[in-house]
């Protein structure tokens, strides 16, 4: 399932959403002006490599805009564009932003702890898709009856259908959990790290709790 869009009007312009957006993209926009060699140097400096974090701390954070090939920036950024307006709208921009890179923070320790037992220590992690499975956690949290438009494969055919927010995310978490236990026995070899997202979305649906102010939930 592809979402298109929620339907789920936000009050406010989303400013820190699409700073987010833009610096991720300026940042991908010099990965690729890169060498080959370039990049793969850029990302092991500036991504999180778990066996040098108490070396280079500041790679928890430079770690969430960089991104490793066109499918994994369009995807993160065209999930954070659908689910993170109205969070933001919700939060305030201040609270947003903390909230955002504190769930960036909370998965990227924890698949460095994941990589650090099971192996993949020394791999490279790039990529904002713990913070945005933070973000979907609040979503979760905040508008559990909200309805996402998605463009959903059914036999042979896709369509657009509405599906109610907990049903997507829910089954968004359920891939990832999956995903997550298949691939342990493999960790040393990279890939996706499916347990920054499980993370990011548990630390996302308790975290966001602290952060809202408002008194009621869609």
């Amino acid at each position: 399932m592809i979402p298109i869009r929620d339907v789920n009007p936000h009050r406010s312009f989303p400013v820190v959403n699409l700073t987010i957006i833009v610096l991720c993209s300026l940042a991908w926009l010099y990965e690729v002006s890169l060498s080959e060699e370039g990049f793969y140097d850029f990302i092991s400096l500036y991504g999180l490599v778990p066996v040098h974090l108490l070396d280079r701390p500041q790679t928890l954070v430079t770690h969430m805009f960089l991104h490793g090939g066109w499918l994994h920036i369009i995807g993160n950024l065209w999930f954070l564009w659908v689910f993170g307006d109205n969070v933001e709208d919700r939060l305030g921009k201040v609270r947003y932003l903390l909230f955002y890179i504190l769930s960036g923070l909370g998965a990227g320790l924890i698949q460095t702890v994941v990589s650090l037992i099971f192996g993949g220590e020394d791999v490279p992690m790039v990529g904002a898709s713990g913070a945005i499975s933070g973000v979907l956690g609040a979503y979760m949290w905040l508008f559990p009856r909200a309805r996402i438009l998605a463009l959903v494969p059914i036999v042979f055919f896709l369509t657009f259908l509405e599906i109610p927010a907990v049903f997507f995310i829910g089954l968004w978490v359920f891939i990832q959990v999956v995903n997550g236990i298949i691939s342990l026995p493999f960790a040393d070899m990279g890939g996706v790290a499916w347990f920054a997202h499980i993370g990011g979305f548990v630390l996302g649906y308790l975290l966001v709790r602290k952060f809202y102010a408002g008194g009621y939930r869609y």
